[in-house]
């Protein structure tokens, strides 16, 4: 846990409140926040934690105890659920099942398989069985245990998940199989938000005081109030979107290309193009995310000593992304009007001119073709690409040092990567002037030139060897450089 946990010290339990970010990866929920009451970018996550120090009995206690006498949630309104045995080298979570049955009767008490209770990070390393508290949608939760195809498993819609118990009690090593860990462990998870939810009565999250403002405040600016039928979940993307970008710029992160950077510019990217959707026709979004600040600082100073710097980064990036929009949103939506019925596609052709003429990101072009039922192929309007068609007839050309090709290929890839992602065509070439690449050496200076690639990019891709290293840098610089 080091690095995740400040520790100066052994200790053996812990809790937190945890920031967290959710809009890429293994758990990308992104295209879902604002169309579900429950999903978002930003989240926080409660947690408690023992290192070798107490393990079930006592997580299932803590858990029940702060939900039903701290918080006051009526017990009856709660089921759990307990590894079944299936899908993982374990079996029954018979200790947990156990443990469970003198708090809530054994007809609320489900067993379901490892896609729903056992908790693995990665391929390998620490993992367990976990047992997760539910709450019904409305009213009681029904006695229905023993029924096949009944519980939160079966019926999402009318259950909401509001703590997950972990049991960190193997190891899995390759291939697959478990060994038991000298020191169980637990890790918890709780979302406060759903807790906030729950709390108020409220059926979404965005009716609770940590979203509500935002969303009115975004209806306020749009000249609207009360619920919106079905523009309703453009104004909770915004308000969500908002307080995802107001932290993470307060935390450092400034919307940029790549890594992390460019997650805080699809958010806000996203929210941007929502707001354009409901009549926000001028710049809005550094008035919302300002709105976090002055909401939320008391609990988190540093949103209002980042308050001006929220104000700045937000309303330079609206107002370029503004331009972008205008320049290609006409075209996409002609498209979109004329295709035929029965496309299931969006045309690659039309997305790479998109991109080349307007500078309308693929990516972009991808989400919005999504939205109206339609798939794009992002890698082929990449491949589509002058430089990348260039690089690809390149690497096809039988030539005198093929041992190389592997840095064609590394510099294609990554002129593509980035061109999928919005950066320019001439800048994703700077960007690969400066990426240094390693390739086993090829026992002599090599110098690499071909006419198409001199003719789009008047550069000249070449090798320089390093005898003492024992590699070669391969990259991108102009003519006149490497003329020197």
């Amino acid at each position: 846990m080091k690095g995740i946990f400040p520790f100066n010290e052994p200790y053996t339990r812990a809790t937190s409140v945890q920031r967290c970010l959710r809009a890429g990866g293994k758990h990308n929920d992104l295209d879902n926040v604002g169309f579900t009451p429950r999903h978002h970018t930003l989240f926080e996550m409660l947690g408690n934690f023992s290192f070798g120090d107490y393990f079930k009995q006592d997580a299932i206690r803590y858990a029940w105890e702060f939900l039903t006498k701290v918080l006051a949630i009526p017990e009856e309104r709660l089921c759990v659920s307990v590894f079944n045995g299936e899908g993982e080298q374990a079996p029954f979570d018979q200790e947990a099942y156990e443990l469970w049955l003198p708090l809530v009767p054994k007809e609320r008490i489900y067993a379901f398989d490892a896609k729903e209770n056992f908790w693995q990070m990665g391929d390998t390393g620490p993992c367990g069985p976990c047992s997760e508290i539910h709450i019904a949608v409305d009213g009681a939760a029904p006695p229905d245990a023993g029924t096949p195809g009944k519980g939160p498993a079966f019926e999402d819609s009318k259950y909401l998940e509001l703590w997950n118990l972990v049991f960190m009690q193997y190891e899995k090593v390759a291939g697959g199989s478990l060994k038991d860990l000298p020191k169980p462990s637990i890790d918890t998870g709780a979302g406060l938000e759903r807790l906030a939810a729950t709390v108020a009565g409220a059926r979404s999250n965005y009716e609770t005081e940590l979203l509500a403002p935002l969303v009115r405040l975004g209806k306020s600016l749009a000249g609207v109030s009360g619920p919106q039928g079905d523009q309703e979940a453009a104004f909770q993307v915004i308000a969500d979107h908002a307080r995802a970008t107001a932290f993470l710029i307060a935390d450092g992160v400034f919307p940029d290309r790549d890594g992390r950077a460019y997650v805080l510019r699809r958010i806000m990217r996203r929210a941007i193009r929502y707001g354009t959707r409901v009549g926000l026709d001028d710049t809005f979004f550094p008035r919302v995310c300002t709105e976090v600040a002055d909401l939320f600082s008391d609990a988190y100073p540093e949103l209002k000593a980042a308050r001006a710097t929220i104000e700045e980064v937000v309303g330079a990036e609206e107002a370029s992304f503004r331009r972008t929009l205008s320049r290609g949103i006409k075209r996409l939506e002609g498209t979109l009007e004329d295709l035929e019925p029965a496309t299931k596609a969006f045309p690659v052709p039309v997305a790479a001119e998109l991109y080349d003429t307007y500078g309308f990101p693929i990516d972009l072009t991808g989400v919005i073709a999504k939205e109206h039922g339609l798939s794009l192929d992002e890698a082929a309007v990449g491949a589509g690409m002058p430089c990348v068609r260039v690089l690809q007839d390149y690497m096809n050309l039988s030539n005198p040092v093929e041992r190389i090709d592997g840095v064609l290929n590394g510099t294609c890839n990554f002129v593509l990567e980035k061109m999928t992602h919005g950066v320019g065509l001439g800048e994703a070439v700077r960007m690969a002037q400066e990426e240094i690449v390693h390739v086993p050496t090829v026992g002599q200076q090599e110098r690499l030139h071909h006419e198409h690639v001199d003719q789009i990019f008047s550069d000249e891709l070449f090798v320089d060897l390093n005898d003492d290293e024992g590699f070669a840098i391969a990259r991108f610089d102009d003519n006149e450089s490497a003329k020197k």
